[in-house]
């Protein structure tokens, strides 16, 4: 595999991994919403399940070993209530967001296209979560830390993660 292939396959990792993390933390989210925001928080939750599982079959179609969800992930806050929960949805977003444009630097053609689909939609999620956008979605949480990577604890199931991991922590 090319260096590139290799850029590649670790960026779909990242992607993959950071999907089973925002997969757990809408079913924390789900817990916690209040009936208005129920079927907004089901609809991102089906989302990202379908991206997760179409990633595992681009890092197999790249003859790579898919990484694994963690057992569980932990959160970056408390989500005792609905207003929790709303704002945890935004920050799953925010990091799932950074994710991708790692995903999108790496990936050539169509994958790249799909990756800045799904940037733009988990940025468009967090917007409507947030009642608000950022300038430069993807890149706005990653201000200020070094090489340009955001922490994003939480992917390893108990407590902090590679930074591009996790976007539930």
């Amino acid at each position: 595999m090319s260096k590139a292939e290799d850029g590649r396959l670790d960026a779909l990792q990242a992607a993959l991994a950071a999907e089973h993390a925002a997969v757990y933390g809408y079913g924390v989210v789900g817990g916690r919403i209040g009936d208005d925001r129920r079927t907004e928080a089901r609809a991102a939750y089906d989302a990202h399940r379908a991206r997760r599982d179409a990633l595992a079959r681009e890092v197999r179609g790249l003859g790579g070993k898919p990484v694994a969800a963690a057992a569980g992930y932990a959160l970056p806050f408390s989500v005792p209530d609905s207003a929790a929960a709303v704002r945890l949805a935004a920050e799953l977003e925010d990091r799932v967001a950074g994710v991708y444009s790692d995903l999108v630097r790496a990936a050539e053609g169509a994958g790249r296209s799909t990756a800045a689909g799904a940037l733009r939609e988990a940025a468009v999620r967090a917007a409507r979560w947030r009642g608000g956008s950022v300038a430069f979605p993807g890149l706005a949480e990653r201000a200020g830390t070094p090489a340009g990577r955001g922490s994003a604890p939480g992917a390893s199931g108990t407590a902090t993660a590679p930074s591009t991991a996790s976007p539930t922590a």
